[in-house]
């Protein structure tokens, strides 16, 4: 499929989908609610199949949290960005896409463990790299750091 031809598919599943022609890849930002939908769709879809989410990981804006899945379809050779925008930063929460890319489980568990983005219906969410004991989320922007490992 064409970038347009994506375009299409992708406004017919979510009406309020924003695209950017992106230097390597189509993306899009929908709205959280929308992603696991337009998940499903993505991948089942003969035309699009997005059979494997190679990457997926989190922004730290300052009125909002994107979670960004990157996708490809291994039959049709392209590919797309898709941004889910959580429009909180308090408490931020997006379904899983465990159960349609099996590769989500460690990525969701990664971006929780230092976003703080929960991960709902996800099957064994907890941290993956930091101790059980770790206060805090060190990726975000407003985090407090009291030995200074990260800076901005």
């Amino acid at each position: 499929m064409s970038n347009e031809e994506i375009k299409k598919f992708i406004t017919g599943q979510v009406a309020e989908a924003i695209f950017v022609e992106g230097p390597q890849f189509l993306q899009v930002t929908v709205p959280s609610i929308k992603i696991l939908p337009l998940a499903h769709e993505l991948k089942s879809n003969e035309n699009t199949a997005f059979d494997f989410l190679f990457c997926l990981t989190a922004v730290d804006w300052p009125e909002h949290m994107e979670v960004v899945y990157h996708l490809k379809s291994t039959r049709h050779h392209h590919q797309i960005a898709v941004k889910a925008k959580i429009n909180t930063r308090e408490n931020p929460e997006i379904e899983s896409v465990c159960h349609i890319w099996r590769t989500a489980e460690m990525h969701e568990r990664e971006a929780y463990d230092l976003f703080g983005i929960t991960f709902l219906n996800h099957p064994d969410l907890r941290r993956l790299l930091l101790t059980d004991d770790w206060e805090g989320w060190p990726m975000r922007k407003d985090y407090d750091d009291p030995i200074n490992m990260i800076e901005y």
